[in-house]
C-alpha cells in the first residue's frame, strides 16, 4: 500500500511516497481502518519544514485527521466499545497512508449518512472554532469578526457563527475568498487588503466587534484592537500572517477588552469530556445538515505534495482532501 513520508525537512518538494507493506491483524484494543479521505492544514505545512511548536521524527507519514471504513476489529474491542462494528465511517488521526492500524479510543465514530470526505476535513477546523466561539461566550445578536474567513478554521467560524445567532462580518484577501465566506452565511464580506477598521466600525455604528476571530495575526491583530468593542474579546487562533502580534494593553485596559488564545491540543490534554461532548454537538449538526464544509480541491494520495503546495500559496478555499 502507499504512504507519503516526510523523511527530509522542507517544501513538499521533499515528500515522497512509498510503497509499505500493509497492516497486519489488529492486536487487543485495536481496530484496522482503510482510509478514504484525509485533510492537511496550515499546522501541516509547519511541521514538513520543522517550523511546528512540536517538533516530528523523521521520517514520519504525514497529514493528520481522515476518515474511514472499520474492516477488522481486534480483541477487546467489543467489550470496550461495543458501538464499533466493521463497516463504520469512523474520523481518526490516520494521515496520508491508505490503511492502518489504530487504537479504538483515537477514533470517532460518526453517524450515518455523512460523506467521508466531509468527515475527513470536519472535525479539526470545527472543533478548533466551536471551542474557540465557546471560550469568548460569543452570544445571539452579537457581532462575530471572522479574518481569515475562506481559511479551514476561518470558514468553520463563519458557519458555526451564523449557527450560534450572530451577525458576522468575514475578511479575506480576493474576491473569490470574499465569495466563500458568502456562501458561508456571512452577513457582510470586507476585503483586508487594505484595512477593515473603518468598514467594521462603519457596520457596527462606531462600536466595533463583539468577538474578533483571528488565525492571522501580526498587522491583522493590531488593527483588529482598534475595532473590537467595549468588552469585546479577541480570540487568537494561529499566525497564519507568519508574524505574533504583540497586544497594546492600553487599548486592552481602556475598552475592557479580552484577549484569549488557547489550543485543540490543550483541551484534549486537560479537558478532554468536554472535547467529547463539543464533538457530539457537532456531528449532529453536521449529519443534519446545519453545518456545511467548503471543500475547494481533491487531490490524490500519488500528489500530496501538490495539496500542501495549495495551502502554502493560499489558495485553498475551506479545505483541501486528499483521497
Amino acid at each position: 500500500m502507499k504512504a507519503v513520508f516526510c523523511e527530509e525537512l522542507g517544501g513538499p518538494e521533499k515528500l515522497v511516497v512509498r510503497d509499505i507493506d500493509p497492516p497486519g491483524k489488529p492486536g487487543q484494543g485495536q481496530i484496522k481502518v482503510a482510509i478514504k479521505a484525509r485533510s492537511i492544514s496550515f499546522a501541516d505545512t509547519l511541521r514538513i519544514q520543522g517550523k511546528y511548536q512540536v517538533k516530528e521524527t523523521i521520517p514520519f507519514i504525514v497529514g493528520g485527521e481522515s476518515s474511514g471504513f472499520i474492516t477488522e476489529i481486534g480483541a477487546g474491542v467489543a467489550e470496550s466499545h461495543p458501538s464499533l462494528k466493521v463497516g463504520d465511517l469512523v474520523n481518526l488521526p490516520g494521515g496520508c497512508v491508505e490503511e492502518i492500524l489504530i487504537k479504538a479510543s483515537q477514533v470517532t465514530p460518526l453517524p450515518k449518512g455523512i460523506d467521508p470526505e466531509n468527515a475527513a476535513t470536519f472535525l479539526s477546523s470545527y472543533s478548533t472554532s466551536y471551542y474557540a466561539l465557546d471560550l469568548a461566550q460569543l452570544k445571539p445578536g452579537e457581532t462575530l469578526l471572522v479574518h481569515g474567513a475562506a481559511g479551514g478554521v476561518g470558514q468553520a467560524a463563519v458557519d458555526l457563527g451564523k449557527l450560534m445567532g450572530a451577525t458576522v462580518i468575514a475578511t479575506a484577501s480576493t474576491k473569490e475568498k470574499l465569495a466563500v465566506a458568502k456562501q458561508s452565511g456571512a452577513d457582510h464580506v470586507i476585503n483586508y487588503s487594505k484595512g477593515f477598521r473603518e468598514e467594521v466600525l462603519a457596520l457596527t455604528n462606531g462600536l466595533g466587534a463583539d468577538v474578533v476571530y483571528d488565525p492571522v495575526g501580526g498587522d491583522v491583530f493590531d488593527e483588529s484592537i482598534r475595532c473590537t468593542a467595549p468588552f469585546g474579546r479577541i480570540l487568537v487562533v494561529g499566525f497564519a500572517g507568519g508574524r505574533p502580534a504583540l497586544a497594546k494593553t492600553n487599548h486592552l485596559l481602556v475598552k475592557d477588552i479580552s484577549v484569549i488564545g488557547f489550543t485543540l491540543g490543550g483541551v484534549r490534554k486537560y479537558k478532554l469530556e468536554l472535547l467529547i461532548q463539543q464533538t457530539q454537538v457537532l456531528l449532529g449538526w453536521l449529519a443534519s445538515g446545519h453545518l456545511k464544509p467548503h471543500i475547494s480541491h481533491r487531490v490524490p494520495l500519488e500528489k500530496t505534495s501538490e495539496a500542501f503546495q495549495l495551502i502554502i500559496d493560499r489558495e485553498v478555499k475551506g479545505k483541501v482532501v486528499i483521497v
